[in-house]
């Protein structure tokens, strides 16, 4: 007999592990399909030495402000949270530093006064806004859908407008059309500041140059501020909590089973096709409620869903979304020492350094350089007045990282194109893994000299090309799924009507980093997706359910 369930997800990262959580904790039947042996996606630790534990992909939860956690019970299941105090901060060739903590505020600002007294003072005001409101503010922007497709909304009545105007005194709502550099530039004075936060955007949103993503590359940089940390024992251990979640709700996994076509049948998803060798008894699974998509967009609707439920123009539009602005280079070091920093970095990063810093930050043109090197030459940067990397670690916090007298730095990282888009070819990064690490090293040792040769005891590398043979929701390489411009982002994202998570083919739902809100492990995509799931399939959630409250229901 064809097993059927309720629900049928595809794919096993932390979103489709969350949705398929939410689903049966509503008392659905739910069966997750996954590709790969092991569940977790792009949430995922490699062990390459005995003791020392490194980070592939995502390196950093920012999942804290949002309601998942709580509603799905992750604490009751294992997960562990170890938060930083600080957590962003920048360098500059010649030593000068600043160290950016919301939870240390008042050093933050002092340390800031020895290159402009104005930034500190803003720092002062911008720290003294109540937590509760950033999560509020935060919790409006990623933590609740977009509003439904074709409702026009005055930008100024938007939900999150709204929060920015009652809680942030020096906010201008010219700032919605503007990049983040221009607000910054309205605003602040430090060079380092700007280019660090600028860095910060590009590496978890928006770039800082894109006009109209300003206020998102702000938040970005709040999300860090009071809303990550890295789970206790490395990222994997966040997909184990929400896989011991889903098997206590009863969702059956499927693992090994690379799903070859989601079965349409009148327009209406009906479950899912497995591939021949799948280690299972049918290769065909019923949904007769539905199917959610936890994989790539692209991956979804030009491999998965066969053309003919497909418009044709809907196709081409598929097509044309855009890979570039989230492949990364990533290099991990085990060491035998921490950095000793040049200058004021010295003190400024002491006795502990933030998590992740930014080097060199003397000038956005440098990031310019890279960005034009990566997007518009479609190659590598391999010189230092076009590379600026962060640089994480994360055994300051979390001893099992790293054996006692060692460090981990991981990731650290650079921008590079798509393997698609390479002029070289898909290999060419690969190929130039020893020119780029170098590279890379000489931009370290630029500002932690110590950090020679005989101090690193291990490096090891994971390129695009490695990441899309990987996993199969890295198309592209790209942890964002898709790029974070205007084009593509808040209810365009990817493509105005999928925004919501619904598609042109009934019951089937987009559940990945390609949705609103995009990458980084937020968990924000399933909980947004609910909204939408409550109100098609009629779901009755119980009182640990609430929605956004700044949800905009479909026939409002």
């Amino acid at each position: 007999m064809i097993p059927h369930y309720d629900v049928v997800v595809v794919g096993g990262g932390p979103n489709g592990l969350g949705i398929a959580c939410y689903l049966a904790k509503c008392g659905l039947t739910v069966c997750l399909c996954e590709d790969r042996l092991e569940l977790g996606g792009g949430v995922e630790n490699a062990e390459p030495l005995p003791g020392f534990r490194i980070d592939p992909h995502a390196t950093y939860f920012y999942g804290a402000a949002g309601p998942p956690v709580e509603q799905l019970e992750l604490a009751k299941f294992g997960f562990r949270l170890n938060y930083y105090r600080d957590l962003l901060g920048g360098i500059t060739s010649d030593g000068q530093a600043i160290n950016l903590s919301m939870y240390d505020p008042e050093r933050s600002a002092k340390l800031l006064e020895r290159y402009s007294k104005s930034d500190a003072d803003l720092w002062r005001l911008y720290t003294s806004i109540p937590i509760n409101d950033f999560v509020r503010l935060l919790r409006s922007i990623y933590w609740t859908p977009p509003p439904p497709v074709g409702k026009n909304i005055d930008p100024l009545d938007l939900p999150w407008v709204k929060i920015l105007r009652e809680i942030m005194p020096l906010f201008d709502p010219v700032w919605l059309d503007l990049s983040l550099f221009e607000i910054l530039d309205l605003v602040s004075q430090n060079e380092c500041l700007k280019v660090a936060m600028g860095m910060a955007a590009w590496y978890n949103g928006p770039h800082p140059d894109w006009a109209g993503t300003g206020v998102f590359g702000l938040t970005c940089n709040l999300l860090n501020g009071i809303s990550s940390g890295s789970p206790a024992g490395g990222m994997h251990t966040l997909a184990h909590s929400l896989a011991r979640a889903c098997m206590h709700h009863g969702v059956r996994f499927l693992t090994n089973c690379k799903v070859e076509e989601i079965l349409v049948e009148d327009g209406v998803a009906k479950g899912v096709v497995l591939s021949d060798d799948a280690p299972v008894q049918h290769r065909v699974i019923r949904a007769d409620r539905a199917v959610i998509s936890g994989i790539h967009v692209k991956h979804t609707f030009k491999k998965l869903v066969a053309p003919k439920h497909l418009p044709l123009d809907f196709r081409q539009r598929i097509e044309d979304v855009s890979l570039k602005g989230s492949s990364l280079f990533t290099l991990s070091l085990i060491s035998k020492e921490n950095p000793r920093w040049i200058g004021d970095a010295a003190e400024i990063f002491s006795p502990t350094f933030p998590t992740c810093i930014f080097l060199p930050c003397d000038s956005r043109e440098i990031l310019r350089n890279q960005t034009r090197t990566v997007d518009s030459y479609n190659t590598h940067p391999i010189s230092k007045d076009n590379i600026i990397v962060p640089i994480c670690q994360h055994d300051q916090c979390d001893p099992t990282r790293a054996p006692a007298g060692y460090h981990v730095f991981s990731p650290i990282y650079i921008q590079v194109p798509p393997p698609e888009d390479h002029v070289d070819g898909p290999r060419a990064v690969n190929d130039a893994k020893e020119e780029i690490t170098e590279a890379i090293m000489e931009v370290i040792r630029s500002v932690a000299p110590n950090l020679t040769p005989d101090k690193i005891v291990a490096k090891f590398v994971n390129t695009p090309y490695d990441s899309s043979l990987r996993n199969l929701g890295f198309v592209g390489g790209g942890w964002y799924g898709s790029r974070q411009a205007e084009d593509e982002w808040y209810e365009r994202r990817p493509l105005p009507e999928l925004a919501r998570y619904r598609t042109p083919v009934e019951r089937l739902y987009l559940c990945n980093q390609t949705s609103y809100p995009g990458g980084l492990a937020l968990f924000a995509v399933p909980y947004n997706l609910m909204h939408i799931l409550i109100e098609d399939l009629d779901l009755k959630p119980g009182a640990w359910w609430y929605p956004s409250p700044d949800y905009i229901k479909e026939e409002a």
